[in-house]
């Protein structure tokens, strides 16, 4: 069957798709007009209900819904979903499903995946689609690839907001392209991956980093540091801080008195101390960790004429131990409305989650050829944590008793997750690796890191893994061999002046009704006041987490409230009228 304004019904269709998708739009009128139908018999159930059947490759058409009552058949499989507020359908058929799911009270958002973009349009002139993609918590993706499929995941859904996410597969179109919807499966798979990551980081720190980044922006040096030196070196060092670097240290020092040609030394904040009680003075320390355990990395080390590169949301007096603190952005949503609105902060990657990661960031950034990296164990090679002279072992010195001497609190961190199978073929024979779930994703992510950058890798051979990672860099433009400009541009205003303001940006963003909770309250927002919403969202996280009972609508309400008020006791603790 075939209605017979077609026609009227493709053009309705495609106006719905239009208002947010116009590239789609455009493609699915072209492939109307060039091809005829052939992919598709329309049925129409004893509910009244039109439902495609897909042709298959011997001429059999095979329906995607009941034959009966298709509206029904949706309700049972939402059923199953009745937790998730975010879906994700694999399979537009007549577009059912999506629109029963949208009906849904606590439904936040729908993600539809289809393929062949002849068989859409085919399916854009018989079926109503008007409803669904007029409906701004909808997205149609067809024919993405799986890049596109992972990034729509990480843009689209948000925890703290949406609640659970289900993804529903229309079977009977999903077995007729195994090889697509499979990619696109795994694709969201790892998206929800990352973004269940990303969210179990911010409710943990989302608090602590506002209140470290609203400081911070009190302490950020407004003028370039004239007597620091940042040209490009030739070759750089990384230290990171695992039981490896003891074994590599005596070569550092060696290479490091060589004066002229010498390396560039990044010291990890963790490996500091071991370095400095031997001797060896890096030429830059970088910190990302928004924990106050990283005063204890240095405590007890003498660093003030080294630079610091911290991230914004670093803890707060570590600015203080140097003369030449250089603050940069990281990922947080802040950090970047800081750099868009504020003060055009330098830019790490700290993607990879870890300090050595952002180590190597640097190196690329200060315009290495060539970078060295030491300590990178990524795991407790032969059971040793860290290297001799780090913050651990004075740390666990100073709580040692009769009951818990330093030998079992040295178990207990080490024992402390479980370990993962050793996958390394080159692991020294008899050599044990504790390697913990977090550890191996630093590693992998390092990795995908060194494969990346236009830097020349090696990994000193040591206790970790792998003993070597190299890269050949790809040519470099003649204007690339520059350093990264890590001197502060000019502000658009005081530090006291961007607080007040962003004070009153998040006052006045509109409170979130119930019945225009999560992506529709998205859509009422202009571009500024959606930036601003944004810099909440890790702090939404973090209250969520803690009380799981509150609705969106109350989450967003209490964290404005104790934005708002963190930013008062900020500009109060420096002596401004509030």
């Amino acid at each position: 069957m075939e209605p017979v304004d077609s026609r009227s019904l493709f053009e309705r269709n495609l106006n719905a798709l239009s208002r947010r998708n116009p590239e789609l739009c455009a493609w699915l009128s072209a492939a109307g007009l060039r091809t005829a139908p052939c992919r598709y018999r329309f049925l129409e159930a004893r509910s009244g209900d039109t439902v495609p059947a897909l042709i298959d490759g011997s001429g059999v058409a095979r329906s995607l819904h009941s034959t009966m009552d298709p509206k029904r058949e949706a309700e049972r499989l939402l059923s199953a979903a009745n937790d998730a507020g975010f879906v994700v359908f694999l399979g537009l058929g007549a577009g059912i499903v999506p629109l029963e799911a949208l009906n849904l009270p606590g439904t936040s958002g729908v993600l539809v995946i289809d393929y062949d973009i002849a068989g859409i349009a085919e399916l854009f002139r018989v079926c109503d689609y008007a409803g669904l993609l007029g409906d701004s918590r909808c997205t149609l993706l067809v024919d993405p690839a799986p890049a596109l499929v992972e990034s729509a995941v990480l843009e689209l859904y948000r925890p703290a907001l949406s609640g659970g996410i289900r993804v529903l597969p229309l079977r009977a179109r999903v077995e007729q392209d195994r090889g697509n919807f499979g990619a696109a499966g795994e694709a969201v798979r790892r998206g929800i991956e990352k973004v269940s990551s990303d969210y179990s980081v911010q409710a943990h720190f989302g608090m602590r980093w506002f209140g470290n980044i609203i400081r911070n922006v009190m302490a950020v040096p407004v003028r370039p540091h004239d007597a620091l030196d940042l040209s490009p070196p030739r070759e750089a060092v990384i230290c990171a801080a695992g039981p490896s670097l003891d074994m590599q240290i005596p070569l550092l020092l060696e290479r490091k008195g060589q004066g002229r040609g010498r390396p560039f030394v990044i010291s990890t904040d963790t490996a500091l101390p071991a370095l400095v009680r031997r001797g060896l003075t890096p030429d830059a320390v970088v910190s990302i960790d928004c924990q106050h355990i990283s005063y204890y990395h240095f405590m007890d080390s003498v660093c003030r004429k080294i630079p610091l590169f911290l991230d914004i949301a670093s803890p707060p007096l570590l600015s203080a131990l140097s003369d030449f603190p250089i603050f940069f952005s990281g990922g947080h949503p802040l950090a970047m409305y800081l750099r868009r609105k504020w003060m055009p902060l330098p830019v790490l990657d700290t993607s990879g989650g870890n300090v050595t990661f952002a180590c190597l960031s640097l190196a690329e950034s200060l315009g290495a050829r060539r970078v060295t990296v030491c300590g990178a164990d990524f795991s407790y090679p032969a059971g040793k944590i860290y290297a001799k002279g780090t913050y651990v072992f004075p740390y666990f010195e100073r709580r040692q008793n009769r009951l818990s001497p330093l030998e079992a609190q040295v178990s207990a961190f080490l024992f402390r997750s479980p370990f993962l199978p050793d996958d390394s073929a080159e692991s020294p024979a008899g050599l044990r690796r504790y390697e913990m779930a977090t550890m191996r994703s630093y590693r992998l992510s390092f990795e995908r890191k060194v494969s990346e950058v236009d830097v020349e890798v090696s990994v000193m051979p040591g206790l970790g893994i792998p003993p070597v990672i190299r890269r050949n860099p790809l040519p470099r433009s003649p204007g690339n061999n520059a350093a990264c400009d890590f001197a502060l541009g000019k502000p658009a205003a005081s530090a006291v002046e961007f607080l007040e303001g962003y004070r009153r940006d998040i006052d006045a963003l509109p409170p979130m009704c119930k019945e225009r909770e999560t992506s529709a309250y998205l859509q009422g927002l202009n571009a500024d006041a959606e930036q601003v919403f944004t810099t909440l969202l890790p702090q939404m996280a973090a209250l969520k987490h803690r009380r799981p009972e509150l609705s969106p609508s109350e989450v967003f309400d209490a964290v404005k409230r104790y934005c708002i008020d963190e930013i008062g006791r900020t500009l109060n603790s420096y002596g401004t009228v509030d």
